[in-house]
């Protein structure tokens, strides 16, 4: 199973994770995206709108949902400098939960998390695509895995800019790194933080090209990450591209408009200019676009002979961000997904139930 964005920093994180909780425990492999660091440093990086730091007793909520690995890969997992990053690692490693797309250096970051999934062994792979450029590794500097997309007005690539122009270098890094994987692996997960936030249906220009590119070098799947809304999901070559998992479990005080941290406050308003929303009233932990109610776990099936069936889960967000299993909203979503994808300009889907409130793709 394949989760979007995690975070959980109000307390009783077992309480949001248990809609989730019944589905994630009873599967053969969870991966999730830790969105922010989980540690009690208070340092502040500059580059984005800082989040806070998680509890980081809350990743031992994770591992008791069942999540067994986590893509690290994000626009806020510098937030709190190499300490924060370096305590999110050792609070997974105490948790058994592995990780991959950040660390002490680039290689580090680059370098696949080795899963276990039904006897197969698993690669997981995961970039950053969005900046800010102050959290990409470099070789002597901790930080996160980069694709380098240029900023249109010039500037430093970062996740308030309209970013168009892969670098062609780091694409190729990228797919050096699937092709090294896949040579040992029987499975291929790429995760990509990519595209723009809370924008309904909308892909930047370099989404579709930089994930077909993760496809074509050796990758089964795509799970893209980091709009704080679902997205479309695309069969490219035969393989599933999840263009935008949206929220797993995002529970968070950090976007409240009213609070002391005044970067903070000022992104929770602007952004809702920017982006041509209004948060419902009932949602203040999670003060998304409303139509990011709509949400889903991607879902892989495979056969013994190894073939790969893709499909989601319908979630469903209850006040105030709780995520739970659709249900009677599950064709609801299902068509919202269809829709979304189909504004975006993504080739057509077809969708089978399997009667259990989840849906394959075809």
């Amino acid at each position: 199973m394949l989760l979007g964005d995690l975070i959980l920093d109000v307390p009783e994180p077992d309480h949001w994770l248990s809609g989730l909780a019944p589905l994630t425990r009873a599967a053969g492999l969870v991966i999730g995206h830790l969105e922010v660091p989980h540690t009690t440093c208070q340092e502040e990086m500059p580059g984005d709108v800082p989040a806070p730091g998680a509890d980081p007793a809350h990743l031992d909520a994770l591992a008791r949902a069942g999540i067994g690995a986590v893509s690290l890969a994000g626009n806020h997992m510098m937030d709190c400098g190499p300490v924060g990053l370096a305590d999110t690692i050792a609070g997974l490693a105490r948790n058994g939960i592995a990780h991959a797309g950040a660390g002490p250096g680039l290689a580090a970051a680059r370098a696949p998390a080795w899963l276990d999934w039904a006897g197969r062994q698993v690669a997981l792979l995961s970039y950053n695509c969005v900046g800010p450029e102050l959290c990409w590794a470099t070789a002597d500097r901790p930080g996160v895995a980069p694709i380098i997309v240029r900023a249109e007005d010039g500037g430093p690539s970062r996740p308030q800019a309209s970013l168009r122009e892969i670098d062609p270098a780091s694409l190729g890094a990228m797919q050096a790194d699937i092709a090294a994987a896949r040579a040992r692996a029987d499975v291929v997960v790429v995760a990509l933080h990519k595209g723009i936030t809370h924008r309904v249906a909308e892909l930047a220009p370099y989404e579709r090209p930089v994930a077909q590119a993760a496809i074509d070098a050796g990758a089964d799947v795509v799970a893209g990450h980091h709009a704080h809304i679902t997205r479309g999901i695309e069969l490219y070559r035969g393989k599933p591209i999840f263009h935008g998992l949206g929220n797993g479990c995002v529970v968070t005080h950090a976007l409240a408009p009213a609070q002391d941290h005044p970067a903070r406050a000022e992104w929770a308003e602007r952004r809702k200019v920017l982006f041509g929303f209004e948060p419902l009233p009932d949602y203040p932990l999670a003060p998304f676009h409303p139509d990011a109610r709509h949400g889903m776990i991607g879902r892989l099936r495979i056969a013994p002979d190894g073939t790969i069936t893709p499909g989601f889960i319908p979630l469903w967000f209850e006040p105030p961000g709780r995520p739970v299993p659709a249900e009677c909203r599950a064709a609801e979503v299902a068509a919202y997904i269809a829709w979304i994808g189909s504004e975006a300009g993504l080739p057509g889907l077809t969708l089978r139930s399997d009667r259990a409130g989840g849906y394959d793709l075809a």
